[in-house]
C-alpha cells in the first residue's frame, strides 16, 4: 500500500528563528492517527535563523539524525562532543539512558535547513553516544546512497535500529528500482522536484515536501518525473 501525505498536509510553523513543517505528531502539534509509522517517530523539516538555535534540553532511548540539507548546524552535548556540520555531513545521536543536548545555527548570516529525524531504538537503555559522518554528494547522482544505517554497512554512519536512510538525485526520466525483504517499511519524502513510485499495482506521483508511507511492497520504481532530490528510509 502507498499511502501519501501531501505537503500541505503537514503540521507548519514559523516562530521567527524558526520555520518548517512536522510530518508526525511533535510539540504543540498531536494528531493521534498521527503518532508513528513502524519505528519512525519524527521528520522535522526545520530552517533554523542565523545566531539561533535550540537551547539546552534532554533526550532518551531515541535515535536522533540530522542531515544538513544547506548551511552549518553546531551540535553541543553532556557527552563532551562538539561538531559543526554542513551539506555532506549526518549527525548521528543515540540518547539511550540520557543525554543534555544543543543544537545552533553558528552563521551570522547565512540559515541552515536540516532535516531531523527520530526512531525508536531497537534496544532501550543503552549507554549515550554521538558521531558525525560524511558522504560524497556526487555518490548521490543516479543512485540510492546510504548515509545512515543499523544494518552494518561498512562507512556508513551506525544506527540502533534495523533500518537505513538513503538519499538520491534522479535526473528528469531516470529511473531505479529499490527491493526489501518483504514485511518491511518505506517511507519517502520529496526534498526537491518529482517523483513518481510504483509498487504492488500502486502508483502515486510526490512533489515538493510531499511524503509517502509504503508497506506490503518489497519492490519498488523510482522515476523522476522531473529532476528530483529525495530521501528514502527502509523500516522494520
Amino acid at each position: 500500500m502507498i499511502q501519501t501525505y501531501p505537503a500541505s498536509s503537514r503540521f507548519e510553523y514559523d516562530k521567527g528563528w524558526l520555520k518548517g513543517g512536522h510530518s508526525f505528531s511533535f510539540g504543540e502539534y498531536y494528531d493521534p492517527e498521527n503518532v508513528k509509522f513502524g519505528p519512525m517517530r519524527v521528520c522535522n523539516d526545520d530552517i533554523i535563523a542565523p545566531g539561533k538555535g535550540f537551547g539546552a534540553h534532554p533526550h532518551s532511548d531515541m535515535e536522533i539524525v540530522s542531515i544538513i540539507l544547506s548551511g552549518r548546524l553546531r551540535h553541543e552535548d553532556s557527552l563532551g562532543s562538539v561538531a559543526v556540520t554542513g551539506f555532506g555531513g549526518v549527525q548521528r545521536m543515540s540518547a539511550g539512558t540520557g543525554v543534555i543536548h544543543t543544537e545552533h545555527n553558528p552563521s551570522d548570516r547565512e540559515d541552515v535547513h536540516i532535516l531531523q529525524l527520530w526512531f525508536e531504538p531497537a534496544e532501550r537503555g543503552k549507554q549515550p553516544s554521538y558521531t558525525t559522518g560524511e558522504f560524497d554528494p556526487a555518490g548521490l547522482d543516479g543512485a540510492l546512497l546510504p548515509i545512515a544505517s543499523g544494518q552494518g554497512l561498512e562507512g556508513v554512519t551506525d544506527l540502533g535500529q534495523d533500518m537505513t536512510i538513503y538519499l538520491s538525485r534522479l535526473e528528469a526520466g531516470q529511473k531505479l528500482d529499490f527491493r526489501q525483504e518483504a514485511g518491511r517499511r518505506v517511507f519517502l519524502f520529496v526534498i526537491e522536484g518529482e517523483l513518481k513510485v510504483d509498487g504492488s499495482g500502486e502508483a502515486a506521483v510526490l512533489g515538493r515536501r510531499d511524503t509517502a508511507r509504503i508497506t506490503e511492497a518489497p519492490e519498488l520504481a523510482l522515476t523522476a518525473s522531473a529532476p528530483v532530490f529525495y530521501m528514502l528510509v527502509d523500516l522494520p
